[in-house]
């Protein structure tokens, strides 16, 4: 069939990989309210986003990077906000991190239940984490930070959120980090 301005859908690639992208995470975070990851196929997925199979593939690889692709929207949003900014003390930057959390607490939570919570360590590692043009101080240091952090923040999961944002910012001032 010849394409015609009639035939040929008034949206963008941009804007059709952005509803996939949105409908295929809407349906992914239904999904593993119902059950593990592993349970979850990319078939049912699909259906449930009202999606094909190819438009799942030309955007993830896996069901996992759908989740990856949506922390990383969230931190985006928490970075744009200034939240991330350098030159506050650590408890500061923790303050604003805790609290990012308890802003999308059902979701992290979600994750935490079905056992994903490890899918922050790179973000938590990108945001913080060494870098190969540092120095090997630098980037110790930082190696030290990031993953001390990434610690934290999986116990504080694992004790299931119980302390405030401002509790936990408390602990690392009171520490002297």
């Amino acid at each position: 069939m010849r394409q015609t301005e009639k035939n040929v859908s008034p949206m963008s690639n941009e804007g059709r990989n952005a509803y996939v992208i949105e409908h295929i995470t809407a349906a992914l975070l239904e999904l593993l309210r119902e059950k593990p990851i592993e349970e979850i196929s990319i078939s049912e997925l699909c259906e449930l986003a009202g999606i094909g199979r190819a438009s799942f593939y030309r955007n993830f690889n896996s069901k996992e990077d759908i989740l990856l692709a949506y922390i990383r929207k969230l931190f985006q949003e928490w970075t744009a906000e200034g939240s991330q900014s350098g030159n506050r003390p650590l408890s500061e930057f923790l303050r604003s991190l805790f609290s990012h959390f308890e802003k999308h607490r059902d979701f992290y939570e979600l994750l935490n239940q079905r056992k994903l919570i490890y899918l922050l360590k790179d973000v938590i590692i990108g945001l913080s984490g060494p870098k190969p043009e540092q120095s090997k101080e630098e980037a110790y240091t930082r190696a030290y930070i990031a993953y001390t952090l990434y610690g934290w923040i999986e116990v504080w999961f694992q004790r299931g959120m119980q302390e405030t944002a401002e509790e936990i910012a408390g602990m690392f001032q009171n520490r002297g980090l």
